[in-house]
């Protein structure tokens, strides 16, 4: 016999909803959320859409009606749990537009609890779009699959991040001058933690003392060759969730 279709199907859309989901409820969507389903995705009356509200794990919607510029969709069920958050933070100096969104994309993707911008003395962007930002990790966990949108904090000063800094977290700080192989450094130390990625000309050498003061702190290697402040931080990343989180 003939294996049953999957339902719903992989290709079904999957989008996020800044409204808590639960069955039985009717989600009415307009603006640029209707113009994708509808216009882009060409959803039809009694078409599933996936729905993930960052809170309850994943929902099966059917749209119901659809218009031009508005679709309701019935929430019918529950397909699956929110997932366990690594407990990692990526703490990173903003760098210009563009590249910035990449990094915040790619720690949700990685599987990021947060993201922190710091404000370093090289640090070249002081002023970030927190809702341009935010989209980009929206629309990165409806790619990806997550059911959880990582955390945007705001920008905060280097001094300030280091003076509240949790007893309990560990700060594996990219270093340029060098440090401790990364892998080996999360390897040593699991447990809550956050990666800190400077700017693109380096911490200077009064904020790298200040940051190896700070008990938490151990500074890492990422290898031989010179990185840029973006692929620092998504190498980085994909090292500790392969020490010490959900890729092992």
């Amino acid at each position: 016999m003939p294996a049953t279709p999957a339902w719903p199907p992989q290709s079904t859309p999957r989008l996020f909803v800044d409204a808590a989901l639960a069955a039985g409820h009717m989600l009415r969507l307009d603006g640029g959320q209707a113009h994708y389903l509808v216009q882009v995705m060409r959803i039809r009356p009694d078409d599933p859409v996936k729905l993930f509200d960052g809170e309850t794990g994943e929902w099966l919607g059917i749209a119901r009606e659809v218009g031009k510029r508005a679709l309701t969709l019935e929430v019918t069920g529950h397909l699956r749990d929110r997932e366990t958050v690594p407990d990692l933070w990526l703490v990173l100096a903003p760098i210009k537009k563009g590249r910035i969104d990449w990094m915040v994309e790619k720690a949700c993707e990685l599987g990021a609890a947060r993201v922190v911008p710091v404000l370093t003395r090289r640090t070249v962007v002081d002023k970030l779009k927190h809702d341009r930002l935010r989209a980009h990790a929206v629309e990165a966990a409806e790619q990806c699959g997550r059911t959880a949108v990582p955390e945007l904090a705001d920008p905060v000063k280097l001094t300030r991040l280091l003076a509240d800094w949790p007893e309990d977290r560990a700060l594996f700080f990219a270093d340029e001058e060098g440090g401790v192989p990364a892998l080996e450094a999360m390897r040593a130390r699991p447990g809550p933690a956050a990666i800190l990625i400077g700017p693109e000309g380096g911490f200077d050498g009064e904020e790298r003392a200040a940051i190896r003061a700070l008990p938490q702190a151990v500074g890492i290697s990422l290898g031989p060759r010179i990185l840029r402040a973006d692929t620092a931080a998504a190498a980085a990343t994909a090292l500790w969730m392969a020490a010490a989180g959900d890729w092992s």
